[in-house]
């Protein structure tokens, strides 16, 4: 069920050059969604006597037993300019959520390929630092990103580790390795494995693609484009 929540600021960081993350705490009852689902923001307070108000949707980082729901985003036009200027720790915001089924559809959870680019690394380590993520199996990420400057990601990527043991990770740096290559992972999964892709859309879309054209089955590709 989609609630409508009047929730508090409790950190705004810009970590990086273009970069910020946000946490926020509910003012009321624990946020309720699943791992890789995503939420719409609002800054202005919503008044129910009105319509909803202006909005930009993100996926939540942070695992559902959080207690405070964490996004990471970057400047990409006028609303996100917008939220770099008001969100301090402090500033009421409206959040509207749960949206989304990345991870609630039929799937083996054996041979699971995670490939994320750059700040779509953010659904997976909401399913990654979750207890569900212990019953997959040898799950395995392939993480581009451009430098280790922009990897912000290394203390939920530890904390994936212990909660399974199996889980293994490779990270493209583009300034150092290139692109993610698609078909030199594909090459290491095979089509029966299932690939899970989030970041930018020409990055799903190609991938996707090239995927297809490998014989990968369409159920077995599952990507976070709701954008």
């Amino acid at each position: 069920m989609i609630k409508k929540l009047r929730s508090e600021t409790v950190r705004f960081d810009n970590p990086i050059l273009g970069i910020y993350v946000a946490e926020f705490r509910p003012l009321g009852k624990k946020f309720k969604f699943r791992p890789g689902q995503f939420l719409h923001l609002a800054l202005d307070v919503y008044d129910p006597s009105y319509p909803w108000p202006e909005s930009r949707c993100f996926s939540m980082q942070s695992s559902p037993e959080d207690e405070v729901i964490r996004i990471t985003f970057s400047v990409k036009g006028r609303y996100t300019s917008r939220m770099v200027e008001e969100l301090r720790p402090g500033k009421i915001v409206s959040l509207k959520l749960p949206y989304g089924d990345l991870f609630s559809g039929s799937f083996s959870k054996s041979d699971c390929v995670f490939i994320a680019g750059g700040t779509g690394i953010t659904p997976f380590l909401s399913l990654f630092n979750s207890p569900e993520f212990s019953q997959f199996e040898k799950p395995k990420l392939y993480f581009g990103i451009k430098s280790t400057a922009y990897n912000i990601y290394t203390e939920e990527l530890k904390k994936s580790q212990v909660i399974n043991k199996g889980f293994s990770e490779k990270l493209c740096y583009e300034d150092v390795d290139g692109m993610l290559n698609i078909q030199s992972i594909f090459s290491e999964n095979g089509k029966e494995a299932t690939y899970f892709i989030s970041g930018p859309p020409a990055m799903i879309a190609g991938f996707r693609k090239q995927l297809t054209a490998s014989g990968v089955e369409d159920s077995h590709i599952i990507t976070d484009d709701w954008e």
